[in-house]
C-alpha cells in the first residue's frame, strides 16, 4: 500500500495503528488461522462471513501486500462467497483502470499467464511477485469470476499530492469525485500508519494522495455496478492494503458516504509467534484474521 511513492511500513510508528480508539470500544484477540468477530471477540467460520455479507454489495479484505498468508485468506473468502451462490467480482487495488480489458481477457482465457503478465504490465502496475496473488487469479480464471481494476494512474496521485485536486486536467477531474478531506478519524489512521520521520513532503500533501486513491477506488467500484452486468446476488470483494479499509474509514467509508450502504470489512493481522495472539481494536473491522508474520515485518 503505497502513498505517493512511499510505503507505510518503513517509518517509525509512535502510535499503534491497529489499536486506535475509533469505532467500537474495547479490544479483540487475533489468532493465527482464525477469524475473529470484532463485535463479540468470538472465533467464527467463513460461513459466518458469508452470512454477514448476505444482501451486501461489498466485502473488503485488507492485506499486507507481501504476505502470502493474507492472500491465501483473501482467496478463501472469495471461494466461500462463490460456493454460497454469490455472483462474485474481485476488485483490485493492484491494477489501474486503463488495464481493465486485460483483466477481462484473462477471465475469458485469451492469455497464457506469461502473456497476461506482459500485456497487462504487472511489474509496472504493482511490482510485487505475481506468485503472491496467483491463487486468486487462477481461481477467478477457472471459475469465470470477473476482476475489476479499481486504481487510477499514479501520475494523478502525484499531481494531487503536490498541488491539489484542482491542478488535475479537466478531463481527469471529470472522471473523479471531489475529495472529502475532513474525516478526523481517517486522518488519525493515516498519521498512525505514516508514523514519524516520513521522507520529505508535507503530511497534508501525502494525505491528499491517500484520499484520492480511496475516493477513486470507491468510485471505480460503484461505476462497475452502474456500467457492467450485475444481479441482486453480485458482491464485489475488494482487495486492498489494510490501510485502505481498516476502521471502515477508507474505500468503505467513501462508498458509504455516497450511497449510505455498509459492506463487510475484514482486516488481516500478522502474528509473530504461532502459539500467541495479537490484541487489536474492536473497531478495526467486522472481522480480523490472524496470519503468519513474514520475515520483513
Amino acid at each position: 500500500m503505497m502513498i505517493a511513492g512511499f510505503a507505510f511500513a518503513v517509518f517509525q510508528q509512535s502510535v499503534d495503528p491497529m489499536n486506535l480508539p475509533i469505532g467500537l470500544k474495547g479490544s479483540v484477540a487475533a489468532r493465527i488461522d482464525q477469524i475473529t468477530n470484532c463485535t463479540n471477540g468470538k472465533s467464527v467460520s467463513l460461513d459466518e462471513v458469508v452470512k454477514a455479507a448476505e444482501g451486501r454489495r461489498f466485502v473488503f479484505v485488507g492485506e499486507e501486500h507481501d504476505n502470502p498468508d493474507a492472500h491465501r485468506w483473501q482467496e478463501s473468502v472469495i471461494e466461500a462467497l462463490h460456493q454460497a451462490g454469490r455472483d462474485v467480482v474481485i476488485g483490485l487495488e493492484m491494477y489501474q483502470r486503463p488495464k481493465q480489458a486485460y483483466l477481462d481477457n484473462w477471465i475469458l482465457k485469451r492469455y497464457s499467464e506469461e502473456q497476461f503478465l506482459t500485456e497487462s504490465d504487472w511489474k509496472g502496475q504493482w511490482g510485487l511477485p505475481f506468485e503472491l496473488y496467483q491463487p486468486i487469479f487462477d481461481y477467478a480464471k477457472q471459475n469465470g469470476i470477473r476482476i475489476a481494476a479499481l486504481n487510477v494512474p499514479r501520475d494523478w496521485v502525484r499531481i494531487v499530492s503536490r498541488t491539489g485536486f484542482d491542478s488535475l486536467p479537466d478531463d481527469v477531474k471529470a472522471q473523479l469525485p471531489k475529495l472529502y478531506l475532513d474525516d478526523a478519524d481517517h486522518k488519525k489512521i493515516f498519521q498512525a500508519l505514516i508514523g514519524e520521520g516520513h521522507p520529505g513532503g508535507s503530511m497534508d500533501a501525502m494525505y491528499r494522495g491517500q484520499v484520492l486513491w480511496d475516493e477513486a477506488m470507491a468510485d471505480s467500484a460503484l461505476a462497475y455496478f452502474e456500467h457492467r452486468y450485475t444481479t441482486p446476488r453480485t458482491v464485489m470483494v475488494i482487495l486492498a492494503g489494510n490501510g485502505h479499509v481498516m476502521y471502515r474509514r477508507g474505500i468503505n467509508f467513501r462508498i458509504k458516504r455516497r450511497t449510505g450502504e455498509d459492506g463487510v470489512t475484514l482486516v488481516t493481522v500478522s502474528i509473530k509467534k504461532p502459539e500467541s495472539h495479537t490484541m487489536v481494536s474492536a473497531g478495526i473491522a467486522d472481522f480480523v484474521i490472524g496470519i503468519h508474520q513474514t520475515a520483513q515485518h
